[in-house]
């Protein structure tokens, strides 16, 4: 398994802080918990940014603006695209 260093919750500083809670404001209340959290309630993909603030930022944010309930697709929609490029690509169908 892969280790990435990562900062507790504890230890942020206000840059990472802010990053946390911009991009998480942006995601629909079912996200609030995440299923996996590695650290203090931060879920490990997002902890495994959080070296670079802005990154972790900017790489969440636009996740998050394309589940916006204003756009013309149901919460259905958008977790069934979410499902379908998440699921790993057989590599037998890729060639």
């Amino acid at each position: 398994m892969t280790w990435i260093k990562t900062i507790p919750l504890s230890d942020a500083n206000a840059d990472l802080l802010r990053a946390l809670e911009s991009q998480r404001s942006l995601y629909p209340k079912e996200y609030a918990t995440p299923v996996f959290a590695a650290d203090e309630g931060v879920s490990g993909i997002v902890a495994s940014h959080s070296l670079i603030p802005e990154a972790l930022y900017h790489a969440f944010a636009t996740f998050g603006v394309l589940l916006s309930p204003d756009l013309p697709l149901s919460r259905r929609q958008h977790e069934m695209i979410t499902t379908a490029v998440s699921v790993p690509i057989d590599a037998s169908i890729a060639r």
